[in-house]
């Protein structure tokens, strides 16, 4: 479904930030995209998404490609469009609106009647029934329940392929399980596919098929669920299962770094 291939980025025409990103994302799946704060996740999320252009970034070698079709550089609005939403980190809904208000808003680009509107709200409500009992602003919902809107919200553009970026950030342990559980019933049962950016790297491998781990704008592994769980580097740095200090792959001379860039 998307071939991100061999991109780089660079923000205020003088910052590298990614260096040569390959990855694959087939219909259906779910894939994550795993590393450390600054390697360079988020920013490959809106090379895909089109948001690079708000903050004075620019795709300047490589191709985006989404059901065979060039996206690169293209306007976030035309991208949406296509098909292709993110749900920001840190949620950005908007709270001077009621729940009701955000998710109509999320079905803006579309071309539908107000009863498929309706319908679909309906559709949210049913993955979120608590947002269904909260009529208030939005501004009011807890943490929790501010991200199953802005899940919601983008479940009513009707996407085919879905960007998380960080969807367990500053959530309870219990609610992270809920919002991780609801998000695997989507892609199963909405078929709606997904790239998925997480710190929490055990949860998101419990949940995606495939993995990519990112280290200083590269993409430094990527395997399988199984091979990436099952692989003692990961285990060590990412997964809490190793007993020697936490270091960085760069640094350890056995890891044979995956050069997937020219």
């Amino acid at each position: 479904m998307l071939s991100v291939n061999n991109i780089e980025v660079v923000y205020d025409e003088v910052i590298l930030v990614l260096r040569g990103v390959s990855i694959e994302v087939p219909e259906g799946e779910i894939v994550t995209l795993l590393g450390p704060n600054g390697a360079g996740k988020s920013t490959t999320l809106k090379a895909i998404s089109g948001l690079l252009k708000s903050e004075d970034g620019e795709v300047t070698r490589g191709d985006i490609t989404f059901m065979g079709e060039q996206i690169s550089n293209h306007q976030a609005e035309e991208i949406v469009r296509k098909g292709v939403f993110q749900v920001m980190e840190g949620r950005r809904i908007i709270e001077d609106m009621t729940v009701i208000e955000n998710l109509r808003l999320g079905a803006y680009t579309r071309k539908a009647g107000r009863s498929e509107i309706e319908d679909d709200i309906e559709m949210v409500f049913s993955y979120f029934p608590r947002l269904k009992e909260r009529t208030g602003l939005a501004g009011y919902l807890s943490g929790g329940e501010q991200q199953m809107l802005a899940i919601g919200r983008a479940m009513m553009a009707k996407p085919r392929l879905m960007l998380l970026d960080e969807p367990s950030m500053g959530l309870s342990p219990l609610l992270v399980k809920e919002v991780f559980h609801i998000i695997r019933s989507i892609n199963q049962e909405q078929g709606i596919t997904m790239i998925l950016v997480e710190q929490n790297a055990n949860m998101a491998l419990r949940h995606a098929s495939y993995g990519y781990i990112m280290e200083s704008g590269k993409i430094v592994l990527d395997g399988s669920q199984e091979e990436l769980l099952n692989n003692e580097d990961v285990k060590e740095f990412y997964l809490g299962g190793g007993s020697e200090e936490r270091k960085s792959f760069k640094n350890l001379k056995s890891y044979k770094r995956r050069k997937r860039w020219i």
